[in-house]
């Protein structure tokens, strides 16, 4: 009978996001994420069909509590509200700065930018909505929120920059 391992899937995740954090996503593989948890790699494989798989699982968990925590925080105060926007892409961009800035793995995701890119300025713009005037505003906002600070500009610049209509 195959042993039983507690909360394997999250183990994996940790090893696959410590490795990439430590080596670089060239240097991570399966192989390797496998012996640190102790398991066959095959066991690796029922859970994540491949290690680009495995590293989007956790980007994207990650960036689910983002979305949450954005979500859950209070809109009554614009600038604040748009502050935090910042404030957790900030975080998320320095929490994933290891494959952002790995070339094999901008190399290996580059094709599904665009259409990534798309979806997370979609999801900001759904947060930002209730707060503008219109779809088109909370998409402009939620375009240069991301764009902007993922470039590293500070929020007060960025929100200087940001149409009257927001504010």
């Amino acid at each position: 009978m195959p042993k039983k391992i507690k909360n394997i899937r999250e183990q994996l995740l940790s090893e696959a996001k410590r490795q990439i954090t430590e080596r670089g996503y060239e240097n991570t593989t399966m192989r390797s994420v496998a012996y640190e948890c102790g398991i066959a790699v095959g066991t690796v494989y029922n859970y994540f069909k491949s290690k680009d798989m495995l590293v989007a699982s956790f980007i994207l968990e990650d960036w689910l509590e983002c979305i949450n925590a954005i979500r859950a925080y209070p809109k009554e105060d614009r600038r604040a509200y748009l502050g935090f926007i910042h404030s957790s892409l900030k975080d998320f961009k320095e929490k994933h700065n290891s494959i952002f800035t790995d070339r094999s793995a901008t190399k290996t995701f580059s094709s599904a930018f665009p259409q990534r890119h798309g979806q997370l300025r979609e999801q900001l713009a759904m947060l930002i909505e209730p707060i503008s005037d219109c779809h088109f505003t909370a998409e402009y906002v939620s375009e240069a929120l991301l764009c902007w600070t993922m470039a590293g500009r500070d929020f007060d610049e960025i929100y200087r920059l940001l149409p009257e209509i927001i504010k």
